[in-house]
């Protein structure tokens, strides 16, 4: 479906009239969106991509496909197609810069793509509205030119949700086919399990649609194929590696993680445990607008007869966001980020509502007003969080590289091994490999570390003042960065 100069505007929505002309809708709508994405791509390599080294979970990820360091332990939950992703640059780059910078450039041409799908349900106006307040988001910036799947899980959700919104309303349009499979495999590529949870009002409303029913389930399956096939080869069957999925997030079930998601929006990335003092109000304000605007894009969207493209979206954003808000015992921002991407859908409805419902111009100049001011405060406190998340951030991985420079002074180069505290980081950033008798990144035993330590340079890890294992308390106990490092016999300082 699409619309012209003979749609009829309502309550954000458009609904289309006889005359649907192609040309008018690409030249309100999409320089708009391609202003958004530009500006969140500038944004991002500005702000986020210089400077800043990979997370822990970056380096498991990279180094799958990385042709200068060893693969890490790849646990139960975590899915290949982020490593996939990065393997253009990571398979014959080590360059983080360049890394971030693709990702960067990526993750806004995939904005854009993503929200010129909703084009035939949404205002112009109203659909840039709604991906800036997505891309404007500091846990969107900060995430999108990192290695990490979440951010693609809600590209995906984006553009599945809204494929299916145009392959229901016209069964002829192959171009919302394609979609529907494609974002439908994107989500199950990076994530499996959040695709199930975004897909589910799908589910349920397309069973009346056996068709989009059969594309929707053979996206997911194509996506999540591979996770389901390696679940049999390495991890002893499907059955096993979702229990070990659960296992390793402390156990799927009733867990009450709302305030500990509050908690992470000053900026943690990841809050397990969970504890101290909640962020200011002024930082989590805009959390607590989301589900009112929310509604109130629903209310104005059901008047306006045009409630499914709000109410939809809204929708699968509540079920995508049960699991961490109810289901894990920790939290991370980046977790709800697909949940973010499909409310912004509903709450820029909703905003629209506020500047356009006042009887007389001067009330909706007034509102208008007051809504430019709160979005100007929004951005800059967006901005704040976002400073003091890479700060915070890129002070942790510099440790680590500090610690592997140490490393390689003390000897400890390719090939070489890594265990202990902080091992699988660290490992990365010195070249070598990383193995762990215990905790989720188990992946050897004892013994096999002691026969490693025979072959290549090997060193554990503590922290200051910590106690190594048994078998590494007689060996050469060193200072690197922030850790101790106990050196396994043979290796020879500064080869």
């Amino acid at each position: 479906m699409v619309y012209g100069s003979h749609a009829t505007k309502t309550g954000g929505l458009f609904t289309p009239g006889p005359a649907q002309a192609a040309r008018p809708r690409r030249l309100l709508g999409e320089p708009w969106l391609a202003a958004v994405a530009l500006v969140f791509i500038v944004a991002q390599l500005v702000v986020v991509s210089s400077g800043i080294g990979l997370g822990w979970d970056e380096t498991v990820y990279v180094s799958q496909v990385s042709g200068h360091t060893p693969a890490a332990f790849f646990s139960a939950p975590r899915a290949r197609g982020i490593s996939l992703l990065v393997a253009p640059i990571a398979s014959w780059s080590d360059s983080t810069t360049l890394l971030r910078v693709y990702l960067a450039v990526l993750s806004g041409v995939a904005l854009y793509l993503a929200l010129r799908v909703w084009r035939a349900h949404v205002m112009p106006g109203v659909l840039a509205l709604s991906g800036a307040l997505f891309a404007s988001l500091w846990v969107t910036l900060f995430y999108g030119p990192e290695a990490m799947p979440n951010y693609w899980v809600a590209i995906g959700a984006l553009v599945g949700v809204g494929c299916f919104l145009r392959a229901r309303e016209n069964g002829r349009d192959r171009a919302a086919w394609w979609g529907v499979f494609a974002g439908a495999a994107l989500m199950a590529w990076m994530r499996p399990m959040d695709a199930v949870y975004v897909v589910l009002p799908l589910l349920a409303l397309g069973l009346r649609r056996p068709r989009l029913l059969l594309v929707l389930a053979a996206g997911l399956m194509a996506g999540a194929g591979e996770w389901v096939i390696e679940a049999y080869v390495s991890y002893g069957g499907l059955a096993q590696r979702l229990s070990d999925a659960s296992r390793i997030q402390g156990g799927l079930g009733w867990h009450l993680a709302v305030i500990d998601q509050l908690r992470s929006l000053g900026g943690r990335t990841l809050c397990r445990p969970c504890t101290g003092s909640l962020p200011s109000p002024v930082v989590t304000l805009w959390w607590y607008a989301l589900p009112p605007l929310a509604a109130l894009g629903a209310v104005a969207a059901v008047r306006a007869r045009r409630a499914l493209p709000v109410l939809l979206p809204g929708a699968c954003a509540v079920t995508a966001a049960v699991p961490y808000l109810f289901l894990i015992g920790y939290a991370a921002p980046r977790f709800l980020l697909p949940a973010y991407a499909l409310l912004v859908l509903p709450v820029g409805n909703g905003l629209f509502h506020l500047v356009t419902a006042p009887a007389g111009r001067i009330a909706r100049t007034v509102c208008a007003g007051l809504l430019a001011i709160g979005l100007v405060g929004h951005l800059a406190v967006q901005g704040v969080v976002l400073q003091r998340t890479v700060h915070g951030s890129g002070a942790s991985r510099s440790d680590w590289s500090r610690t592997a420079e140490a490393l390689h002074e003390l000897g400890v180069r390719q090939p070489c091994l890594l265990s202990g505290y902080e091992a699988v980081p660290i490992a990365f950033y010195t070249g070598c490999g990383s193995a762990q008798t215990s905790g989720h990144d188990a992946s050897t035993t004892t013994a096999e570390l002691k026969r490693a330590a025979q072959r290549q340079a090997f060193a554990v890890l503590v922290p200051r003042g910590g106690r190594p294992p048994a078998y590494a308390r007689k060996w050469s106990k060193e200072r690197v960065g922030v850790l101790q490092a106990y050196v396994a016999p043979g290796v020879r300082r500064g080869r």
